[in-house]
């Protein structure tokens, strides 16, 4: 299971946080900040993209990120998850990103967060991965964009027939 998911810029700022279990807010804090400089200090040469900090979540648990221009995307999952399809989905969600925003920046995270997290949600659900094909996803947020641009005309049509 995924524990949590977060998007860290390179000075260290949050961009995306998602727990999927209950942590008080300091404690996220004090996650985000561990997590962050065990991946910031390893070199983008190093061909693991793996980490563990059992201090934080014990020794089940794994850090699995990748850094892409400015953007740390990390995942921490348990034992029972793949670190190689965790990364794969890592792939995914940048693909889904690159896809809706055409190569999604670090400000598109900031000015479209409902958009970015209706993404997540698609692929991660309660801390269990949803979806790994790419298109699918798109396709399902392309048809939920179809949809929020048909309900202003429904919205419309039914005030003119109660009239």
């Amino acid at each position: 299971m995924i524990k949590c998911i977060l998007v860290v810029n390179n000075q260290g700022k949050a961009r995306l946080v998602r727990f999927y279990y209950e942590v008080p807010p300091d404690q996220q804090k004090h996650i985000l900040q561990s997590v962050y400089r065990t991946v910031s200090v390893r070199s983008d040469d190093q061909c693991c993209c793996f980490a563990q900090d059992e201090s934080l979540f014990g020794p089940d648990h794994k850090i699995i990120y990748r850094h892409f221009a400015t953007l740390y995307f990390i995942l921490v999952a348990d034992s029972a998850e793949n670190e190689l399809g965790v990364l794969d989905l890592i792939q995914v969600f940048v693909q889904v990103l690159d896809t809706c925003f055409e190569n999604v920046c670090e400000l598109d995270l900031i000015y479209h967060f409902d958009k970015v997290n209706y993404i997540l949600d698609e692929i991660v659900m309660a801390g269990m991965v949803l979806e790994t094909n790419a298109d699918l996803v798109v396709q399902a947020i392309k048809e939920t964009k179809k949809l929020e641009n048909e309900a202003p005309a429904l919205v419309s049509d039914a005030q003119r027939l109660e009239v």
